[in-house]
């Protein structure tokens, strides 16, 4: 059969894109030519990603988004939106049909594969007689328990170990009925609309089999594990270099990583918390404290008055980008304090690092309690008021650095991290063949 066409299509948010970046290095690597399609301000820094050897097989496409007045083109991107800009960035991703439509014609994919946020771009494509299936960019975890919520409300969800707490169910039912005010008629329901055969997900059997069989018997959808989104961890930028070096001068295991992604940030009350969490620890620590674009503060002043001054070397706070994979890789890096997204509770798993959790909202908190389950995490339980504490941050990241439970978590990851990268290509193999078997019966 000749090459393989694929047209790419993630949701503008980068825990979207990297995802369905790993799979398309995956897919190229077996021969299949991609379309990776996103929006100019998102491709440009995609591009420092992709790796010189795929040049030629995976092509970027850019995506217009029509201009619209509150939202010019460097926010067409959820990466620094403003809040009160999401749902204009998502009318004007819907608006970009037309463009969409036009890409397709252009470059005639043999497929198209999207994001499980944009459901009308299945429709688009089988207008013109083009197969598509939805990425989800999650775990069989998290989707299965959403699913059963959503269209089994009177079936208990079959796995006790995931749950969302108290303060956690009223977020969700928050957000759930913000989402339902600002939905279109012609949206779509994504968890009817479109291919009912198969669906990528981005996680393995390895860890998920029995929520992943859950999925079939919920939905009839076949999932098809695509193996965890991981970055490499190569970079030779000279900026990290001296914390790459620093890192190096610490203990192997001794060091905790605290970082809670690019587009979740802490209050004001959780910053002090953690600050003083690591000062009463004892630990050595990266920290990544960010802050949402245009709040940016002075990093002294959001920390607590001389906490610098105390940690001395102990520590290193960062309010920029820090190369997440190379720490996370590094033989000093025993812990992540992590807010339990998925894509960096799954590289902490592959790198073999035991996970502090601290998840924030959304899927946060069901990614905690599975990996707590697997046994590769301790999370650190909020209040019934959704208040972190100090003492109890101290206190855990003593266990996981140098006691026992720390002992018990590496050899616990360490032991899945071997058997995820054994299956990894078994499972890859098997879902491209599933993909050319679906372009075949569809150009029957």
């Amino acid at each position: 059969m000749a090459t393989l066409k694929v047209l790419m299509f993630p949701f503008l948010a980068y825990g979207h894109i990297s995802p369905f970046l790993n799979v398309a290095r995956k897919l190229a690597d077996r021969g299949f030519l991609i379309y990776f399609i996103s929006t100019p301000i998102n491709l440009k820094s995609t591009i420092k990603k992709i790796p010189e050897k795929y040049a030629d097989s995976i092509q970027l496409i850019e995506l217009h988004l029509p201009e619209l007045p509150d939202l010019p083109p460097h926010y067409h991107t959820t990466n620094g939106l403003p809040p009160n800009l999401n749902h204009i960035l998502q009318k004007a991703l819907k608006m970009s049909k037309p463009n969409f439509s036009k890409i397709l014609e252009n470059l005639k994919p043999d497929l198209v594969i999207y994001d499980v946020l944009q459901q009308w771009a299945e429709r688009v494509a089988n207008e013109q007689n083009i197969p598509a299936v939805k990425l989800i960019t999650s775990g069989a975890s998290v989707f299965s328990y959403f699913f059963n919520i959503l269209r089994k409300p009177e079936v208990e969800f079959p796995f006790p170990a995931i749950y969302l707490r108290k303060i956690e169910q009223v977020r969700l039912s928050e957000m759930v009925a913000k989402s339902n005010k600002s939905k279109e008629p012609d949206d779509g329901d994504l968890l009817v609309d479109g291919n009912m055969q198969i669906m990528l997900m981005s996680t393995s059997t390895t860890i998920e089999a029995k929520y992943i069989d859950y999925c079939l018997e919920l939905s009839n959808w076949k999932v098809v594990p695509v193996g965890p989104p991981v970055q490499d961890p190569i970079t030779n930028d000279a900026d990290d270099m001296e914390l790459i070096d620093w890192l190096g001068t610490k203990d192997e295991n001794s060091t905790v990583f605290v970082s809670f992604g690019s587009e979740y940030f802490l209050s004001k009350e959780d910053m002090e918390e953690v600050a003083f969490g690591l000062e009463l620890s004892n630990v050595n620590f990266i920290w990544v404290a960010r802050f949402p674009k245009g709040e940016e503060q002075i990093l002294e002043d959001a920390l607590p008055k001389g906490f610098l001054e105390r940690i001395g070397e102990r520590g290193r706070v960062l309010d920029k980008f820090a190369p997440q994979p190379r720490i996370l890789n590094h033989p000093s890096t025993g812990g992540f304090i992590s807010h339990c997204g998925w894509n960096s509770a799954m590289e902490s798993i592959d790198f073999g690092v035991p996970i502090i959790a601290m998840p924030m909202h959304l899927d946060q908190p069901m990614v905690a309690r599975l990996i707590v389950e697997l046994g590769v995490a301790v999370e650190i339980v909020r209040d019934d008021d959704g208040k972190i504490h100090r003492g109890e941050i101290a206190e855990t990241l003593k266990g996981v650095i140098t006691g026992k439970t720390g002992e018990n978590l590496r050899a616990k990851v360490r032991d899945i991290s071997k058997n995820l990268k054994s299956i990894r290509d078994e499972e890859m193999d098997a879902a491209a063949q599933e993909l050319i078997q679906l372009c075949r019966n569809s150009n029957k």
